[in-house]
């Protein structure tokens, strides 16, 4: 199958190996490093289930970074490549989905500033330090 605008195959890889693509991809990989280690850093201050798997799911990001680049160095295949960042794409939205199960809806209890309950954090046992 070809592409209508690109004249070439629908499948990962269609961009090309240029330069352009490989400094793209280093700087996305950088760029979601830096996000990703804010995040683990939130979670190590807050100690909490939720900012544990915010920091999961935007190390996701980094992951994805990671296959991009492998794929353009021709270490993954183009099948596999587009495999596995649908698969992370998944496991992104199975961990924000979680986070935001965990916050709970809004009840009688004190309400936290990161909008949470002082009761939900000792029913799911994630309480803040």
């Amino acid at each position: 199958m070809n592409g209508v605008a690109t004249g070439g195959p629908l499948a990962a890889g269609v961009h090309g190996n240029g330069p352009t693509i490989f400094i793209l991809l280093s700087l996305a990989a950088a760029l979601t490093a830096v996000v990703a280690g804010l995040a683990i850093a939130a979670f190590v201050r807050r100690r909490s289930r939720r900012y544990l798997l915010v920091a999961l799911a935007l190390s996701t990001l980094l992951a994805r970074s990671a296959v991009g680049l492998a794929a353009y160095l021709g270490t993954v295949g183009p099948g596999i490549h587009h495999t596995l960042e649908h698969g992370l794409d998944v496991v992104m939205a199975a961990l924000v989905i979680a986070a935001v199960y965990l916050v709970g809806k809004p009840t009688a209890g004190t309400a936290r500033a990161d909008g949470g309950h002082d009761d939900d954090a000792a029913h799911w046992g994630d309480q803040e330090r």
